[in-house]
């Protein structure tokens, strides 16, 4: 069958059937019109017939019911579609078009006219395959789908083909045996069109895998008598999941050493093996191990590799013998020695290893019997030593002839010529009995131990007793040999005075005895002192000072402690443990002495640290040292200065003068020096207001003035001096408490030359006019009473004015004798602390039926009144804030009244005396303009315009 590629037209395929299944195939539905056939083999794109619509739901039943008992019959009527492409190919690729490749026609095909209905393909089931494409069911047009195909991980290792897909299929040709296939049923509907069709996919594969080795060392064994071309497997050869000339096709070494080289061998299956192969001479005394790296690299474009360790151990085997350095030892031995005496000791060497390298020794059977009586030989340790006592007919030359024997091996000869020198005179004989432990001739001594501790007996006697013998101490130490009384030829060994094994360890005495003709003879002692723990650790430092800055790391090291201990062994050994006065999160490895903090320090909440730490040893009882720590907590800018307030709020009475103190802006900084360091600056207002850095003192560069600005909110910027700074702000609140600067400015009337007609008509206790008045100073200062303090007219007292509101009224009637022109000074006080102001203000009123004369009218204005002023103070009651001071504050009210009566009477008494003065005279300042100056606001508040005040006739 010939395969199509991916991309290429692709030819129809009808399985071959037998004639009578496809004259049964080719019979009619039970149940439908003779006419209604299965098409025989689309051989054109007409059809002579018309089919009974039949829909694809009742095709389907019909196929469930009727496939199981005609699936030859199925099978024999499919077709096969053959589509291969690479794997791991993104979504939306396109596979084959099955409409093109079975030759149907599509709605924009040749026939569109006789698509109705249009065709319809569809997965015959919805397997592993289906996942991995997407069939447009109208085009007929397969693509790859989002699900990437991974041809390794489809297709595991089976025996022949791997066949995924959503049912059994029959092949008409059988896939290769590295062949991986996508299986997919699909239906062509409807019934005029309808076919069976197989697709079956290869996927081809690509170089997406390296090859991997199972283990990653791998390590062989070669003898070292290998000969060359000796070939050994490599048990763990690379995988690779990639198939045909991308899998695993070559190995190599990255260095052998000019002795190995592979060789790759495939099997029946195509499994490559590498083999390793000796190329050269191995010799296990000269090197024993080569240790390389074994690459593996697959057929792929561009390669892939893998690599692990391998290495080559050389195995021992006996190719080498015992040798001696010499060959011969020459000695000599004094006649007179005892049994036992050493007198050589032969050693050979075998470059082998173990059991190959094993060395015996032997005499030759060239050494006479004699000789071997004589002398023992140790076979495991070639040391020759004296058998029995040497007499006069021991012969004075023995040559004995030692092999050394190895496994295999021709054994090593040396030659021990052993001299026997005749003593005539026995020397003095020197035994021990020793008091203290003793082992092999090494006497073994605590330090510590007491003056006079004895350590041995020595008796001294001449073996011929002929001769006087004599003995003393040879060798330096704190010991000494006495006679022992009463006792002859008895001396004693003691120590003169403590040993210190911290000082010295091991000596090295002896116990030389001689006789009267001058022979002597020596008896070694060593003298080895055990360690006590007499010594306690010592610190390299008793104070310890150690920094570190805020905001460590947690576990942040500090130092490493270090004590020494003089004693040995376990007793040397030291432990460093804290002392209990040290906080949780310090921490001191016991052995290492490492010092650890396990959490991040705050200078701010504690910038010193001080505790002890121990040393202590292993020794029993144990001994210990004690050393103080000290850390500094070093200083970080990690604190923003900080407001003792947010917001702060001062009152300033107004009209502080310039540059006085308004208050104080309290600021701290946790941290020290430089970082610790903080300037202070205005952020808004500083044409105004500045402030003391040094102090915090906030001053005003001018004076202030209630009346312009009641209030100032200002911004204080704190900056301290670390790098990088920090910086915290705080609002500052100043109320400017009001001082009475301010006389009542008369709004109404508005002139002293203004007037009013009264009617005499006028009801008693009717309105007039009013005095309207404001003051720019708050509180009590600018609580307004209204008093007439001075009266003209034909009778005056009939006006009243109301002190708190102003308002004028008529007391009583008016009669035809008070007609006429009435002048009131009205004065306007505040009652301001400590002392009021007030402004004054002409009151003009015209009694009369009509002004009929404004002339006459404006000139007695003109006139400068005579008017006596009254020195009453206005009175408006104010109820009290506090009901405790209305008792406190009568005694201070009666006396101010007192002393007003008394004033306003001298003050009345001195104006008719005035009055009457300028009486006498003959001219008047006509001119004169009696006007009260009334001060003005070139700012008046609306809230205060609001009061419509009665209108006034100029006329």
């Amino acid at each position: 069958m010939p395969e199509v590629t991916f991309g290429e037209p692709l030819p129809i395929l009808w399985a071959t059937r037998s004639p009578a299944r496809a004259a049964r195939s080719a019979q009619p539905l039970r149940g439908s019109s003779p006419r209604s056939r299965w098409p025989p083999a689309a051989d054109g794109p007409s059809l002579p017939y018309t089919p009974v619509p039949l829909s694809s739901q009742h095709l389907l039943l019909f196929l469930l019911f009727v496939g199981p008992f005609n699936c030859f019959a199925s099978y024999s009527r499919a077709t096969e579609l053959f589509y291969s492409l690479n794997e791991g190919l993104p979504a939306g690729v396109l596979i084959g078009s099955l409409a093109r490749d079975l030759h149907l026609p599509t709605a924009a095909g040749q026939h569109p006219a006789s698509l109705q209905p249009p065709l319809s393909f569809t997965l015959a089931s919805h397997g592993l395959g289906g996942q991995y494409v997407q069939l447009d069911n109208r085009s007929g047009e397969l693509h790859t789908s989002a699900v990437e195909i991974d041809r390794e991980a489809l297709c595991v290792e089976s025996s022949g083909a791997t066949i995924l897909g959503g049912s059994a299929a029959v092949s008409s040709s059988s896939p290769s045996p590295e062949s991986c296939l996508l299986l997919l049923d699909v239906l062509v509907l409807p019934q005029e069109y309808f076919r069976l069709v197989k697709v079956k996919i290869a996927i081809r594969d690509v170089n997406d895998n390296a090859p991997r080795f199972p283990v990653p060392h791998i390590r062989l064994s070669v003898p070292e008598n290998a000969p060359v071309n000796t070939r050994l497997a490599i048990e763990h050869p690379a995988l690779d999941p990639d198939m045909g000339t991308n899998s695993v096709q070559t190995y190599r070494l990255r260095d052998n050493y000019g002795v190995f080289t592979l060789d790759v061998e495939e099997n029946e299956n195509g499994e490559r093996t590498p083999y390793l192969i000796v190329m050269g001479a191995l010799d296990r005394e000269t090197q024993d191990e080569y240790v390389t790296v074994i690459v593996a690299e697959d057929g792929g474009t561009p390669p892939l590799v893998g690599s692990a360790t391998l290495t080559i151990g050389i195995s021992d085997i006996n190719d080498n013998c015992p040798q001696f350095n010499d060959s011969q030892l020459n000695v000599t031995l004094y006649g007179n020695s005892s049994l036992g005496t050493h007198v050589a000791t032969v050693h050979a060497v075998d470059m082998d290893l173990g059991s190959n390298a094993l060395i015996t020794y032997s005499y030759s059977q060239k050494v006479p019997q004699p000789s071997r009586d004589l002398f023992h030989l140790n076979e495991s340790t070639g040391a020759v030593t004296l058998s029995t006592k040497i007499d006069g007919d021991t012969p004075r030359l023995h040559r004995l002839i030692v092999l050394g024997n190895g496994p295999g091996c021709i054994p090593a000869v040396i030659t021990v010529l052993v001299t026997i020198i005749k003593v005539m005179m026995r020397p003095p004989e020197v035994v021990p009995r020793f008091i203290a432990n003793e082992v092999e001739g090494v006497v073994y001594l605590k330090e510590l131990e007491p003056i006079n501790t004895p350590i041995a007996f020595f008796t001294i006697k001449d073996p011929d007793e002929k001769y006087k013998v004599s003995c003393y101490l040879d060798g330096d130490g704190p010991f000494r040999l006495t006679p022992y009384k009463p006792y002859n030829n008895e001396y004693l060994l003691e120590t003169t005075k403590p040993l210190d094994f911290e000082m010295q360890q091991l000596y090295e005495i002896s116990v030389v005895a001689w006789n009267s003709e001058g022979f002597h003879v020596k008896k070694v002692i060593k003298v080895q002192v055990l360690d006590d723990n007499d010594n306690s650790p010592v610190f390299s430092e008793q104070l310890i000072e150690l920094s570190i800055e805020e905001n460590n790391v947690p576990n942040a090291f500090l130092t490493k402690l270090h004590a020494t201990d003089a004693d040995s062994g376990e007793r040397g050994q030291v432990s460093y443990f804290l002392g209990p006065d040290a906080p949780s999160y310090f921490a001191l490895d016991k052995t290492t002495g490492v010092l650890t903090v396990s959490t991040q320090l705050d200078r701010e909440e504690k910038e010193k640290y001080r505790y002890t730490v121990k040393a202590v040893d292993s020794g029993f009882p144990p001994r210990e040292s004690i050393a103080t720590v000290t850390i500094t907590v070093l200083d970080k800018n990690d604190n923003s200065p900080r407001f003792i307030n947010k917001d702060f709020s001062f009152f300033v009475p107004e009209n502080f003068p310039g540059f006085g103190e308004i208050g104080v802006i309290s600021v701290t900084d946790a941290d020290a020096g430089q970082n610790g360091w903080v300037a202070l600056s205005v952020l808004n207002g500083s044409d105004i207001f500045v402030i003391d850095t040094g102090k915090g003192v906030l001053r005003a560069k001018v004076s202030l003035d209630r009346e312009q600005q009641s209030s100032y909110v200002l911004w204080i910027e704190a900056v301290d001096g670390g790098d990088p700074a920090l910086s915290s702000t705080a609002k500052i609140t100043i109320l400017l408490l009001d001082i009475n600067d301010n006389p009542p400015l008369v709004l109404f009337p508005q002139s002293n030359m203004s007037y009013l007609l009264v009617l005499p008509s006028t009801l008693p206790g009717s309105p007039i006019t009013e005095v309207y008045a404001v003051d720019k100073d708050t509180g009590m200062n600018a609580v307004i009473a209204y008093s007439i303090i001075g009266r003209r007219g034909p009778r005056p007292e009939s006006f009243r004015i109301d002190p708190k509101t102003g308002n004028i009224t008529l007391e009583e009637s008016l009669m035809q004798n008070d007609y006429g022109l009435y002048r009131l000074l009205v004065k306007v006080s505040d009652h301001g602390y400590p002392e009021p102001l007030h402004s004054t203000v002409m009151v003009n009123l015209f009694v009369n039926d009509t002004v009929s004369n404004e002339s006459y009218i404006e000139s007695l204005l003109r006139k400068e009144p005579d008017i006596s002023v009254e020195e009453k103070q206005p009175q408006i009651s104010i109820e009290p804030t506090h009901k405790k001071m209305e008792s406190a504050s009568c005694m201070p009210t009666l006396v101010a009244l007192s002393i007003i009566s008394l004033g306003s009477i001298a003050l009345v008494t001195g104006m008719g005396i005035y009055i009457c003065l300028r009486k006498g005279k003959k001219h008047h300042r006509a001119d004169e303009n009696l006007e009260v100056q009334i001060p003005l606001n070139g700012r008046i508040n609306l809230h205060m315009l609001e009061k419509k005040p009665v209108e006034i006739s100029n006329i």
